[in-house]
């Protein structure tokens, strides 16, 4: 995993890409235990907008495939990992990203999802597994759920909240 990282941080170093941040399930293993997962879902910000409106990673896919690494669906693959950009492009992503924490993984610097802002991005996505991820981080103590609950109230997903507190029984 060590090869993306760097390969993410040249990526913003040479202004391939602004801001960047790990979300989805390495963040999810940055802050619970580690699960099987092999993909990275890389969130980029600003989100960069082609012809005819639709979001482009046209300029992302040519630099990796200069370097060897063509594109597969809508991944790339660099050594073992599949990796997915993902436009943030949902104000709580956008966020997610801005205030993203850097943290070491070896001997590179990253960028990760606070714990705060990856659950309410898995409460806004609403996959089971999602919810799941959402339930075990709250039961961590990596959460600051007064930080969550401002976080849910500025992006709009207290009715998310609701119904996910009611089906796992927790405390609103």
């Amino acid at each position: 995993m060590e090869k993306v990282l760097e390969l993410l941080n040249r990526m913003q170093a040479e202004g391939v890409i602004k801001n960047f941040a790990i979300g989805g399930g390495i963040a999810t293993i940055y802050y619970l235990e580690a699960y099987s997962t092999d993909d990275i879902d890389v969130f980029i910000s600003p989100v960069v907008v082609g012809e005819g409106g639709l979001i482009s990673f046209g300029h992302i896919y040519r630099y990796l495939e200069k370097l060897g690494y063509p594109p597969e669906r809508e991944y790339i693959r660099i050594d073992d990992w599949l990796v997915q950009f993902v436009p943030a492009s949902e104000s709580v992503q956008e966020e997610a990203v801005a205030s993203a924490r850097t943290v070491k993984f070896g001997g590179t610097n990253t960028f990760v999802f606070s714990a705060e802002h990856l659950a309410a991005e898995l409460l806004r996505s609403g996959r089971r597994k999602d919810n799941e991820r959402v339930a075990a981080l709250l039961e961590s103590e990596q959460m600051d759920r007064h930080l969550f609950r401002d976080i849910i109230t500025r992006h709009g997903l207290l009715d998310k909240w609701e119904k996910f507190a009611a089906r796992y029984e927790l405390e609103k």
